[in-house]
């Protein structure tokens, strides 16, 4: 790739902060836009702003055929069968809170079983924990061993005639492991158990193929693909969209309305209930083509370089503990200095110009298994370059003295 060229299509990048470089290391928690994608928000608003469908004017049809096609380049981008399976929702969370409501509802019943796992996100954690208090079903949890590494033979023996979902997560947002989503679900499909994967971490560093995986339902953020932020995408497999209920109900999503009975409306419409973040759409749209002009392929490598690079360097300094060293890793690195409080590198890096996340990233449970407090996070991107990484590794040799 031409990390230049890359560089130069996100303007953010070159401000300076507390009179440093900014050096952008928290993509795991948002990733930064290209103009094409910032470019796309401001002219929807400037020439297009209408809501779609059923508006007999110009700008309206224009809208609707926009954000229609991002529908399609969102199918094509992770090869789902049908158009209609592609969801529009606010972000991952609302997609997973969408399916654990509405299949509760319609497949879970008193003392089922619903199965995560240990390292996944409170978003993949809560919304469950609420769908089992409400159908009085139990919720069962996959562990994981000291490098990170789901146990699947615990896995196997969680699941029986009871359950009725398997929920993990792609790829874990605190310990970087890709978890073997396609053995799991093959795992689970023996049993006849439907799969949603938690996507968040996974959709801009792999190239996804929901039929190839065979899951039920791939949940995932726009913000996290160098997208705008509130906008995300339930896929869903067509059969199962058609037998759950509708999440939220009001416009858009009905068919017919009187006041003793509704009929819903066709797939995918049947789950976007209002006026929808049309400039967002478009903006996740762009933000596919940015990643298919770049090439997923070349984002991985990338990223897998820099991030070989950043744990070998930072495995040289006294007192470096890092949280997740599977052997199938992405983007991410989790690590502590000594026992010093991450908040306090975090604030330190930050007076430097580097930007890390600092904390439990959502997932206390993680923490509680290694009985830490929480982490710094340091994980990559595209526009990231191995002399960034130099940046950081040498500040954290300047500021571990101050921490002892």
């Amino acid at each position: 790739m031409n990390i230049d060229n890359i560089r130069s299509q996100f303007p953010i990048l070159d401000q300076t902060v507390y009179g440093k470089p900014l050096v952008y290391l928290d993509n795991a928690a948002t990733t930064q836009k290209p103009t094409s994608v910032i470019e796309t928000l401001s002219n929807y608003y400037l020439t297009l702003n209408s809501n779609i469908h059923r508006g007999a004017h110009y700008l309206a049809a224009q809208a609707t055929e926009q954000y229609e096609q991002t529908r399609r380049s969102v199918q094509k981008f992770i090869n789902a069968r049908h158009s209609h399976e592609i969801v529009f929702t606010r972000g991952t969370t609302e997609s997973i809170n969408l399916v654990a409501s509405s299949f509760s509802q319609r497949f879970i019943g008193k003392d089922d079983e619903v199965v995560i796992s240990a390292m996944e996100h409170h978003s993949n954690i809560v919304p469950w924990q609420l769908a089992c208090e409400r159908q009085g079903a139990h919720l069962r949890v996959i562990p994981f061993n000291d490098n990170g590494v789901l146990d699947l033979e615990a896995f196997e023996g969680l699941m029986n005639e009871k359950t009725r979902i398997v929920a993990v997560t792609n790829v874990s947002n605190t310990l970087g492991t890709v978890n073997p989503i396609a053995e799991i679900v093959r795992m689970a499909h023996s049993h006849n158990i439907p799969v949603l994967i938690d996507g968040a971490q996974g959709i801009a560093h792999r190239r996804i193929d929901v039929q190839q995986l065979d899951c039920d339902f791939y949940c995932f953020s726009g913000h996290k693909m160098y997208g705008p932020m509130g906008v995300g995408v339930m896929y869903g497999r067509e059969e199962l969209l058609e037998q759950i209920p509708p999440y939220q109900g009001g416009g858009e999503m009905i068919k017919d309305v009187t006041f003793e009975r509704t009929t819903y409306n066709e797939l995918p419409f049947k789950f976007e209930a209002g006026t929808p973040a049309v400039g967002d759409v478009l903006g996740l749209g762009t933000a596919i083509d940015f990643i298919n002009q770049t090439g997923i392929e070349n984002i991985a490598r990338h990223e897998h370089e820099l991030t070989e690079y950043a744990t070998s360097q930072l495995m040289q300094i006294g007192g470096m503990r890092i949280f997740g060293n599977a052997p199938e890793k992405t983007s991410v690195i989790s690590f502590l200095i000594g026992d010093a409080h991450p908040y306090d590198v975090g604030t330190l890096l930050d007076k430097l110009g580097i930007a890390v996340r600092t904390g439990h990233h959502c997932t206390q449970p993680i923490m509680d298994r290694y009985g830490i407090p929480g982490t710094v996070r340091a994980s990559f991107a595209a526009y990231n370059t191995r002399e960034e990484v130099d940046t950081l590794i040498s500040a954290i040799k300047r500021i571990a003295p101050m921490l002892q």
